[in-house]
């Protein structure tokens, strides 16, 4: 199974709380957390981009780095991992952003691949004056199949002539052309988000809400692989997931329920609104998701893994066991000790990550 992180891009990672870690992005520290990912055999860092945090009283993701521009840092100063930036559709010309993906491709010896997000909080575009309005979220897929066809145009021989009902393209160049295959990952929930991953991407993040529950994910990865069998294609689930680790379970446990005491509710009510802008009505939507968050007082961005470092070692086995995982991708409540931590205590212990041990 593979292993990767999703470095901490944006203050505070991914705990919404004001009894968390406190802290800000910074060059500095996410090259400290990718030289620990590569150094214990992780197989690729990821970052998001966020243009416009939730506020409250931890200033949640208030506070942000470009993703392009960080990964081009970290790919000069790294050998073996995958970097993956995050393009935000509607900020970026589709031969710009096959560009820039070329340059750090070059930079990295082929070790790039990107994120894509279709962009779906309406208040960080309009404060720049680039929402494109609330038919965004009614045809965001179409929008980005058509931006990633052009992308792989420009990758694959260096020109489009692509014309669609949002970009048209005339005789447009791109060289030079990537020296490796250039991965796409995205982070589709909805029927018609599932079904753009199965066609156009490499990975697809599959959502599982919860503690210390890996079958939470089932149903969403094999919806994704239900569209792979309709696309013939071979489409990954990714999970992401908190690790809260300790040496004891107890010890673990109290970071928890110290984490959610701090719950930031004005920043996750923050959130939950701007999601409830999007009218789609489908079930697998993540609105609805969200609000089983706020109602449980969780105060993370996704699942969390609390526990010993023997039984988060067992929980992050189980994923590889769910038909259509094909890899985890962890955050960290902190992340330098928490990469150590992986790295020496739990990834020794799984048995997915045999291989590694075996290579040590």
């Amino acid at each position: 199974m593979q292993v990767g992180v999703f470095i901490p891009i944006a203050n505070n990672g991914w705990l919404i709380s004001t009894t968390s870690p406190q802290f800000k992005p910074s060059f500095d520290l996410n090259k400290a957390v990718v030289e620990r990912a590569e150094r214990y055999g992780m197989d690729f860092a990821l970052s998001m981009i966020k243009l416009r945090g939730f506020g409250g009283a931890s200033q949640f993701w208030d506070y942000n780095l470009e993703s392009f521009t960080l990964m081009a840092g970290l790919a000069a100063v790294t050998s073996r991992i995958q970097l993956f930036a995050t393009c935000s559709v509607l900020t970026l010309p589709p031969p710009l952003a096959a560009r820039m993906a070329v340059t750090i491709d070059s930079i990295s010896h082929g070790r790039f691949g990107l994120n894509m997000i279709t962009g779906w909080q309406e208040k960080e575009y309009s404060q720049m004056g680039i929402w494109p309005g609330e038919a965004h979220h009614l045809r965001r897929y179409d929008y980005c199949a058509e931006y990633v066809t052009i992308m792989r145009e420009l990758w694959d021989t260096g020109r489009s002539d692509f014309r669609g009902d949002f970009f048209q393209m005339d005789d447009c160049r791109c060289l030079p052309m990537p020296t490796a295959r250039i991965p796409i990952i995205c982070a589709g929930q909805s029927d018609k988000g599932t079904e753009f991953a199965a066609r156009f991407a490499d990975y697809n993040f599959c959502s599982s809400f919860g503690v210390n529950t890996p079958g939470a994910v089932a149903p969403s990865a094999a919806r994704l692989v239900e569209a792979n069998r309709l696309t013939g294609r071979d489409c990954g689930a990714l999970v992401v997931m908190m690790v809260i680790a300790e040496a004891t379970q107890a010890e673990a446990e109290a970071k928890w329920e110290h984490y959610r005491n701090g719950i930031d509710m004005e920043a996750m009510g923050w959130r939950q609104a701007q999601a409830e802008k999007d009218p789609t009505t489908d079930k697998y939507a993540a609105a609805g998701r969200f609000t089983e968050k706020l109602r449980n007082r969780m105060p993370t961005m996704h699942g969390a893994l609390v526990g010993s470092y023997e039984q988060v070692a067992a929980l992050l086995d189980e994923y590889a066991t769910i038909p259509g995982v094909r890899g985890v991708m962890l955050t960290f409540d902190e992340f330098v000790s928490g990469m150590d931590k992986f790295g020496q205590f739990i990834q020794p212990l799984m048995r997915s990550r045999a291989h590694m041990a075996a290579a040590a």
